[in-house]
């Protein structure tokens, strides 16, 4: 069987999970770049977004369920916790992350890498608006990660590697760097997975047009 292809822009946080899944899997594999609603990505995704995979007779996209693939499909250490409990816990915070977490994020930082305004510059009602909500997100991750560094199981799993890619983004302006210094155990927690090799080995180049974004002291 050839090896696994995987579609989508490196930048987008669900691509960089995928990428880090794999990286933990030691899953050899190729990206294949492209942009949402692009011919590849209209003919792997049923919505036309990204990520997507092909694996010889398979195709699969979203990030949860290619992520499972990978888990399922190659030997390796286990993306996710052995134990119903554990399993269970990791279930939980990739919901909450993906479901409620990640759209508020979003919302915010496209007000900086997307922010529609006419001089380009930083959206700041977009910003202020989900302002609240991320604090709200960020104190709850913070309280997560306190005891053990990470989500769930006292283990890596694929928990954290779905909140790392957004916690990278975060930490790179103003208003959520601020937040997370004062969220001690989530920038800690921030600053210790960074040096995995898995997450250390797929940060994604910046677009060019983000790059005085991503090239801006990290203050983590």
């Amino acid at each position: 069987m050839s090896d696994l292809e995987l579609i989508g822009g490196p930048q987008s946080n669900y691509v960089w999970t995928c990428r880090i899944a794999l990286a933990e899997k030691g899953v050899p594999y190729r990206l294949t770049e492209t942009m949402p609603h692009t011919p590849v990505a209209d003919a792997t995704h049923p919505l036309g977004k990204i990520p997507s995979m092909r694996h010889g007779e398979v195709t699969l996209a979203e990030s949860r369920a290619i992520c499972a693939y990978v888990d399922r499909a190659f030997p390796g250490a286990p993306l996710m916790p052995a134990d119903a409990v554990g399993a269970a816990q990791a279930e939980q915070w990739i919901s909450i992350v993906n479901t409620a977490a990640q759209p508020v994020m979003s919302q915010y930082l496209s007000g900086y890498f997307f922010p529609g305004t006419p001089d380009g510059g930083p959206n700041r009602e977009r910003i202020a608006a989900a302002l609240p909500k991320l604090e709200t997100f960020l104190a709850l991750f913070d309280r997560a990660v306190a005891a053990t560094g990470t989500l769930a199981a006292g283990a890596f799993t694929l928990a954290d590697m779905t909140l790392m890619p957004i916690l990278y983004y975060l930490g790179k302006v103003p208003e959520s760097a601020a937040m997370l210094d004062k969220a001690a155990s989530l920038k800690a927690y921030r600053a210790r997975h960074l040096t995995r090799a898995s997450i250390r080995d797929t940060v994604p180049e910046p677009l060019p047009q983000h790059a005085h974004l991503l090239t801006a002291g990290d203050r983590s």
